[in-house]
């Protein structure tokens, strides 16, 4: 049986967040939990002036055109009512943001309408917990342009599913570029993404979960590494896939290392002394964007 689509016309509102958090914390467990099938729509349109300043933010530049990673920011509000629902297994809070991969299958261009459409997917087994993914397509008049899969921890004991993706990076072996990491970077990123997470934002939301110092946002490392390696025009087909390894404390300073430039490279943003890795990828390219590089 199908769900029925739930379609949404704005974000939920900071107190609408904070609230289906604090309701998720204290909501009794299923003894085998379920995800939902539920299916959220919103229609978005990509507007210049928000897509230049997230581009600006994640070091894309104008000539790149809409970034790859755009529409998870349009579809995040989507992910949020989904794991802040009454009827999903885990509270939002205490969640981990273990991978992610995007595909766009064309052009993205400022002005098109998009219909974007978020469930939850499938159980994966984790050695740590319990993982599962949430998945969002972008569709422009009928036809599937993007696509998007991030995979999230329950942490716990192991649970039930195919294994989790894993990369490795083993290619990643070259110094591209080294980044300076604002401290207030949390919060400007929070200003374009809507993503105000307080172990982001703020010092003290961080302390209360477990972290020194607020860390940077996993999305805008994987942003910024993929402006790095994307060539300079826009993208006509591309994948982008990383693994989120070791939080970026901020502020920070940090190196993006990567293969050989090519269809297919590896990357890898690690800490100034090249030893911890924050993050793993691959960047695929379709052969006529790779020439470009």
């Amino acid at each position: 049986m199908t769900a029925a689509i739930e379609r949404f016309d704005a974000p939920l509102s900071g107190a609408a967040v904070v609230g289906g958090a604090l309701r998720g914390m204290l909501r009794a467990r299923p003894d085998e939990a379920v995800l939902p099938p539920r299916l959220l729509q919103r229609e978005v349109m990509l507007e210049a002036e928000t897509v230049a300043a997230y581009a600006d933010l994640c070091g894309f530049a104008p000539e790149q055109g809409v970034p790859i990673t755009w529409p998870h920011i349009l579809a995040f509000p989507l992910q949020m009512r989904l794991m802040l629902g009454a009827d999903f297994p885990y509270p939002a809070v205490g969640l981990v943001h273990l991978h992610n991969r995007i595909r766009q299958h064309a052009r993205l261009n400022l002005g098109d309408r998009l219909t974007l459409t978020a469930r939850a997917g499938r159980f994966l087994a984790h050695d740590k917990g319990q993982a599962f993914t949430l998945e969002t397509t972008a569709a422009r008049a009928g036809e599937t342009v993007w696509e998007g899969v991030s995979v999230y921890l329950r942490l716990g004991r192991p649970r039930r599913g195919d294994p989790a993706p894993v990369l490795t990076g083993d290619e990643a072996d070259r110094l591209i570029e080294t980044w300076a990491v604002p401290a207030d970077l949390g919060r400007r990123y929070a200003r374009v993404s809507g993503d105000a997470n307080p172990i982001h934002t703020s010092a003290l939301g961080a302390r209360l979960f477990g972290f020194r110092r607020a860390i940077a946002h996993g999305m805008w490392t994987k942003a910024q590494a993929t402006a790095a390696l994307s060539p300079p025009g826009p993208l006509d087909a591309a994948e982008v896939e990383v693994a989120f390894r070791a939080p970026l404390f901020l502020p920070g300073q940090v190196g993006l290392y990567a293969g050989p430039a090519g269809d297919l490279r590896d990357f890898e943003v690690r800490d100034a002394t090249g030893a911890r890795v924050h993050l793993r990828g691959r960047l695929t390219l379709s052969p006529e964007d790779s020439v470009a590089c």
